[in-house]
């Protein structure tokens, strides 16, 4: 008799994502303890031992809960259980910029980024799932900002896996509980003060009731969709950058000549490099920076998130701390 289905569906995710990765090499899993990366954690045990992968987790405690030291020991207890070495906790501390999100997520990846270089993971496993993209679809289209975040998540973003987007939140719970998993669920997950919960709760479950079913899956879907064509203007992007001369000095006859889509991305590339914190950095401040190219009317400066400035002087597009801001010619 086989595994049960849940099990089964969550093993041949792990498996696929295996056979991109060199047997003997090191897989991370990164495991909160909530039902999606612990069924995810599970499953990277079980086949690892059989593809010739070494396995281990790693667990973030962000310190933001009480008791979160404790239920990070516990996570790193289980992971030991089945089988992954290493198994660790890493200890953040969460910073303020972009909001408490943002920040955690910042520590966050920052630690498994070190961990990763220091134990030489090839790869990372995050359990990010179909609901977890349609969200993040939804809460794009809410920030207004553009194809790349209606694109939502990537499966394969450099040494980070998302194995399960094509796979429901119900299922890892149902996977957990077929393995012996007692997942945790974190109650910043029903928080209403969080953007990402009140879309949870509240969004999808309007969406489906007045929409129809499926409605998950068919944002999922959009997103993969989207990621095509977001890739390839990214990619002219980049090359336009290139043209244009920056990173701190833009040719504005060059920008004016490029499409919008193309001419944006530019900009927030440009904005970013310049010291805007991508979390703060909206559409709209995108549009006033354009407008310096496209309605110039001796406009002497836009300030952006950050303390950037940004100004037009002599047919140049320049980008500096705000104090170096000067009028225009």
């Amino acid at each position: 008799m086989g595994p049960d289905p849940a099990v089964a569906a969550v093993r041949l995710a792990v498996r696929r994502t295996l056979a991109a990765v060199e047997a003997g090499d090191l897989v991370l899993v990164a495991c909160s303890g909530g039902a999606d990366s612990l069924a995810l954690a599970g499953a990277l045990a079980f086949e690892a031992a059989r593809s010739g992968h070494r396995a281990g987790g790693l667990t973030v405690d962000h310190g933001l809960q009480d008791g979160s030291a404790e239920r990070a020991a516990g996570v790193v207890a289980t992971m030991a259980a089945l089988g992954l070495d290493p198994a660790e906790a890493r200890t953040v501390t969460v910073g303020s910029d972009g909001g408490m999100e943002a920040a955690a997520r910042t520590a966050r990846y920052t630690a498994l980024d070190e961990s990763t270089a220091r134990h030489r993971a090839t790869a990372v496993l995050l359990g990010h799932t179909l609901d977890d993209q349609a969200e993040t679809v939804l809460l794009g289209l809410a920030r207004g900002s553009g194809a790349r975040s209606l694109a939502g998540m990537a499966a394969v973003s450099g040494h980070y896996h998302r194995p399960l987007l094509d796979l429901g939140r119900d299922l890892t719970r149902r996977a957990c509980l077929a393995m012996g998993l007692a997942p945790w669920d974190d109650p910043h997950n029903e928080d209403r003060a969080y953007a990402r919960a009140r879309v949870r709760a509240d969004v999808l479950p309007a969406l489906e009731t007045g929409l129809g079913p499926g409605m998950t899956a068919a944002l999922a879907r959009t997103a993969r969709m989207l990621r095509d064509d977001a890739d390839a203007l990214d990619d002219w992007a980049a090359r336009a950058l290139e043209e244009a001369g920056g990173p701190e000095a833009l040719d504005v006859h060059v920008l004016a000549g490029l499409p919008r889509a193309v001419r944006t991305r530019v900009l927030h590339r440009t904005a970013i490099a310049a010291g805007s914190p991508p979390g703060a950095l909206a559409a709209v401040h995108v549009e006033a920076v354009e407008a310096l190219v496209t309605a110039w009317h001796g406009q002497s400066h836009v300030d952006l998130p950050g303390r950037v400035r940004v100004w037009r002087r002599y047919e140049k597009l320049l980008f500096g701390p705000s104090q170096m801001g000067v009028s225009s010619q």
